[in-house]
């Protein structure tokens, strides 16, 4: 096994073993909201802890995913849905227009490669909002600055969400790039 390969692994079995004490903050946190016993500041600050215990373990997942797929471990469920559907995060900085097309892919994988470049790219650029255009295979995103270029196309390391989107897609068969102020994927 090559020492790429050996840290790889050494990755994913962290962010499997990191869930269990995770979980175990998320569930005080979560038993402790739903007691009613606390006063305002106190639910206040459990509420934080629930959001960063949700928070973290997102950010777990996704280092599992890029470890997986450094590993050559990555086993995507592929299944049919439309790339309109994948653009649509949820997120009201993030907007999507445009026409879909249905295609084979990991669903959430993808799903969330795509909010995490968009995020990526308000939050470096900095810009308050970002437009996935959707046509068909091809999506573009609007307005990527100087400043989030590299970070969004993974050029720079300064965005895990990102470095982690640019893994999956490509893994997946498609690709990122900048064409102009905008990001171009092809699933």
């Amino acid at each position: 096994m090559t020492d790429d390969a050996r840290f790889a692994r050494l990755v994913s079995l962290a962010c499997h073993d990191l869930r269990t004490p995770l979980a175990t903050v998320f569930g005080f946190a979560r038993m402790l909201e739903r007691a009613g016993e606390l006063d305002a500041q106190s639910v206040r600050f459990v509420g934080m802890i629930s959001e960063g215990s949700a928070e973290m373990a997102g950010l777990l997942d996704e280092l599992g995913v890029v470890a997986r797929i450094e590993a050559g471990r990555w086993e995507p469920a592929l299944v049919e849905v439309d790339t309109l559907d994948l653009a649509s995060a949820g997120d009201e900085r993030i907007a999507v227009t445009g026409r879909g097309e249905t295609i084979e892919t990991e669903p959430e994988a993808v799903r969330r490669a795509l909010k995490a470049l968009a995020i990526a790219a308000v939050r470096h650029g900095p810009v308050e909002r970002v437009t996935w255009a959707v046509d068909g295979r091809e999506l573009e995103l609007a307005q990527v600055t100087p400043a989030a270029a590299p970070i969004v196309v993974g050029e720079e390391i300064r965005d895990l969400g990102a470095l982690v989107a640019n893994s999956v897609i490509e893994t997946l068969g498609g690709s990122v790039a900048l064409v102009g102020d905008r990001l171009r994927v092809s699933l």
